[in-house]
């Protein structure tokens, strides 16, 4: 029987062997990253996300956004020139090429426009106007007024300033 057993396993052995030896080599590599949409002509490719949520994922069905930066608004179109920025507390307007107008309140984060007129905005937090509790944004802009009042370093002062601020962007919303 063990005898059997070696017989076997040589035999099998050596069938392996000339299959390993008869194929021809494979090398593991990287993925290829899977193929982007392409922004047709007056069409733009939109992302918007913040670290909880994915807004938009590289949609084509945006047409207008209205950003807010620390100089305004900025509206943003298909074929817009390529610019860097940040965001500003206040709300973020999405209007889909269907007719759709979503709102979003965002307290800062970045936005980029290519010359390919992919457009990505990338939220610190983002949450739709429709679920902000404005009686509680009131209170929390009441306490943070009297923070600011009763500070005594620079930081306490600007940390205060910044939560009115966003208390009053969201308010204002």
């Amino acid at each position: 029987m063990a005898s059997t057993l070696i017989r076997l396993c040589s035999k099998s052995t050596s069938s392996i062997c000339r299959r390993m030896i008869a194929q021809p080599r494979l090398i593991r590599n990287y993925a290829e990253a899977a193929a982007a949409p392409v922004a047709q002509p007056g069409q733009m490719v939109f992302t918007f996300a913040a670290p909880d949520e994915a807004y938009y994922q590289e949609s084509t069905k945006v047409k207008q956004v209205d950003v807010p930066t620390g100089t305004g608004f900025i509206g943003i179109l298909a074929s817009h020139v390529p610019t860097f920025g940040v965001l500003k507390p206040g709300v973020l307007t999405v209007m889909e090429s269907e007719g759709a107008v979503n709102k979003y309140f965002v307290s800062s984060g970045t936005y980029a426009i290519n010359e390919d007129s992919t457009v990505q905005i990338n939220a610190e937090e983002a949450v739709p106007i429709d679920a902000l509790d404005k009686e509680l944004a009131k209170s929390c802009l009441h306490k943070a007024q009297s923070e600011l009042s009763s500070a005594s370093t620079d930081i306490e002062k600007a940390e205060a300033q910044v939560a009115i601020q966003t208390y009053e962007e969201i308010l204002a919303a």
